[in-house]
């Protein structure tokens, strides 16, 4: 390829073209400090801030409070699905996972290994097409915490609006649309979200945890767990008991930039609902494609839909491709397309989408 294609891949994925000249520019050499920034240390000053840039971008774009800690971990997402539970799920305790999807699926799996899970709602009998209503939440009285994936990227749902679990603290696995709208962490039982950054924030290799204090300091977690295991660990080493992901902790840097620049969350709130809602309206207007998700729960960073045979869909896939539109191949478990349309897809990228979708259907309706 001799130009950039528009990337709708669900991750790792498309970068503000903005942030991948910056970080071409400084590959070689960081302004004043005279070796690349794939070489600086994770003690130097250079690194103290790149790390706190990125910190402080992430605490206003969110506008958090002094009682909410901000760290930057390895292990992506699936990671999180075992430190939730060895941190916040004591003996005796139980969490409630609201399984909307594969990834939420296994992370209630994967909290079974250490204490007592309550499944509150599932739509797994639905194929995950959908988000239950908060009148389906069983919730457990007095449960440690309550953990929901905020969207859906295989299924192509989302939670417009977090579910109001009273007083339970709310664990968020935001890791496909974190900052694609203003983050709601003001709850009474307060709120521990984490991300893996390949989507919406950077690159792959470091996941952005997001906790307040009595959840990141909590006292329920045995002695005998490791101490990189601690999310207080690095709470009280900033990030570096020991060496970080440096280099994707600085495109995460360089991305929050963008995201504060380009008008903060509300900014892309807006933007993200007009990006989607193109997509959607071409597929609702035709009977030539098939949203797969329930109407009421589609996400606005990953729309699946199929057409009416899957080797038509192959057909759309490959001469997409060929239009410069890449990665729209659907997930192997729900099949059809995928266009996924983070924050760093740009608007001509959707209308290029739609106005392909428009002529393959003229070719082939």
């Amino acid at each position: 390829m001799t130009e950039r294609v528009f990337n709708f891949g669900a991750g790792p994925a498309v970068l503000p073209e903005q942030v991948l000249e910056e970080v071409r520019e400084h590959l070689m050499m960081l302004p004043g400090v005279g070796m690349s920034v794939l070489e600086i240390s994770h003690r130097s000053e250079a690194f103290d801030e790149i790390l706190m840039t990125a910190e402080t971008n992430i605490r206003t774009l969110a506008g958090l409070s002094d009682d909410y800690h901000v760290l930057f971990l390895p292990g992506g997402a699936t990671h999180q699905f075992a430190m939730v539970p060895m941190n916040l799920l004591s003996d005796g305790g139980i969490a409630d996972y609201v399984v909307t999807g594969p990834w939420a699926k296994k992370a209630a799996k994967e909290a079974e290994k250490f204490g007592a899970v309550h499944i509150a709602a599932t739509t797994e009998h639905e194929r995950f097409m959908r988000i239950p209503t908060s009148v389906e939440l069983d919730l457990t009285a007095g449960a440690t915490y309550v953990h929901v994936t905020s969207n859906n990227t295989i299924a192509g749902t989302e939670w417009c609006e977090m579910p109001d679990v009273g007083d339970r603290p709310l664990v968020v696995d935001a890791s496909s649309d974190i900052f694609s709208r203003p983050l709601d962490v003001a709850r009474p039982g307060g709120s521990l979200i984490y991300a893996g950054a390949q989507k919406n924030l950077g690159p792959a290799g470091v996941t952005v945890v997001i906790g307040r204090d009595d959840l990141i300091f909590s006292n329920r977690s045995p002695s005998t767990l490791p101490t990189l295991m601690r999310y207080a660990t690095s709470a009280e080493n900033r990030s570096r008991y020991n060496t970080p992901p440096v280099f994707a902790i600085y495109v995460v840097s360089l991305v929050t930039s963008w995201l504060r620049d380009q008008g903060g969350l509300e900014a892309m709130d807006e933007r993200n609902e007009r990006k989607a809602r193109k997509v959607y309206a071409q597929i609702d207007s035709s009977g030539f494609y098939h949203g797969t998700a329930s109407t009421d729960s589609r996400s606005r960073m990953n729309v699946t839909f199929r057409l009416e045979t899957p080797r038509l869909d192959a057909r759309f896939v490959t001469a997409a491709a060929d239009a410069g539109l890449a990665g729209l191949k659907g997930h192997r478990s729900v099949g059809g397309q995928r266009a996924s349309i983070y924050n760093a897809l740009p608007e001509e990228g959707v209308d290029a989408l739609v106005s392909f979708m428009a002529e393959f259907e003229c070719m082939n309706g």
